[in-house]
């Protein structure tokens, strides 16, 4: 399957939107730990789970985007929902399993692991405030937003 160039650039936003976040998240540790030495850890723990977090947001979007496209060219529209309803439930999976990894395993600072799962949507919906945040190129005709 070739990847369509808007699921690349719309990956490519979500991936930004979400380094964006993470290094707010990394800014927000390490003010916490100034505060709060002993309940905030700033440690490699906390860069590594910030990290993984993060790629398992960008690659959940991906696989969205990747499924939307396989569905666009279904002309079966039972076909298409089925597809839509599988590649959902694979991804609610990746990232449930990512969430007890980072919970469970020592390596990752949980809280900095499951955080960045939410960068992707908060970022879109920021976007919306500012439709020339995406698109300076672009000029808003009637209405529309881009």
């Amino acid at each position: 399957m070739v990847v369509q160039p808007a699921v690349k650039k719309e990956t490519m936003h979500v991936a930004v939107y979400t380094a964006i976040g993470t290094v707010l998240m990394f800014v927000v540790f390490a003010v916490g730990h100034a505060v709060w030495p002993d309940y905030v850890p700033i440690d490699w723990r906390v860069f590594l789970g910030g990290v993984c977090g993060s790629i398992v947001a960008v690659l959940n979007f991906f696989l969205m985007g990747l499924a939307v496209q396989k569905v666009a060219g279904e002309p079966d529209e039972d076909k298409a929902r089925l597809i839509m309803k599988s590649s959902y439930q694979r991804r609610m999976l990746m990232q449930l399993l990512w969430i007890v990894l980072a919970i469970v395993c020592p390596c990752f600072q949980f809280a900095a692991g499951i955080v960045p799962l939410f960068f992707p949507s908060l970022g879109i919906k920021l976007s919306g405030f500012f439709p020339g945040m995406r698109n300076k190129n672009t000029k808003s005709k009637g209405g529309e937003s881009g």
